[in-house]
């Protein structure tokens, strides 16, 4: 019996060992792999906090104290984007993405025929896309 608890003492100093060395290691000298994850981690880190916030933000009002903004200047910016593409701008990008296409695609570059391809037709569709994703009863006209 006094055997397996010395075994077993003994297993968990050679973990813990093992993983103070491993933890050194990466303190003094951090693999690409190693930065790669830590960034990974401050980025969700970030990203919690940084959502979090609006959460809590809440929690004192009940909801009742929604915040109110006037959205008319980001609408009108919208509206003259949107106008631009479909207008004779938007018909210039769409023949350009076109004629693009058929090159790509006659030159065997079928991955940038079918990018064009796309950007063509997004431009053809994009006001159905913003008002299919997005509340835009403030930018219809």
């Amino acid at each position: 019996m006094i055997q397996k608890i010395k075994g077993a003492l003994g297993e968990v100093k050679r973990a813990h060992r093992e993983l103070c060395q491993r933890a050194g290691a990466l303190v003094v000298a951090p693999s690409e792999k190693h930065a790669r994850i830590a960034l990974f981690v401050a980025g969700v880190a970030v990203l919690s906090l940084g959502m979090s916030l609006d959460v809590i933000a809440q929690i004192n009002g009940g909801g009742s104290n929604l915040a109110k903004y006037n959205d008319t200047k980001i609408a009108n910016a919208v509206n003259v984007i949107m106008t631009y593409l479909e207008g004779s701008f938007g018909a210039l990008v769409m023949a350009a993405a076109g004629i693009g296409a058929i090159l790509s695609a006659a030159f065997g570059q079928y991955k940038a025929a079918l990018s064009l391809m796309v950007v063509a037709v997004g431009a053809f569709i994009l006001r159905s896309l913003i008002s299919t994703f997005f509340n835009d009863i403030s930018i219809q006209q």
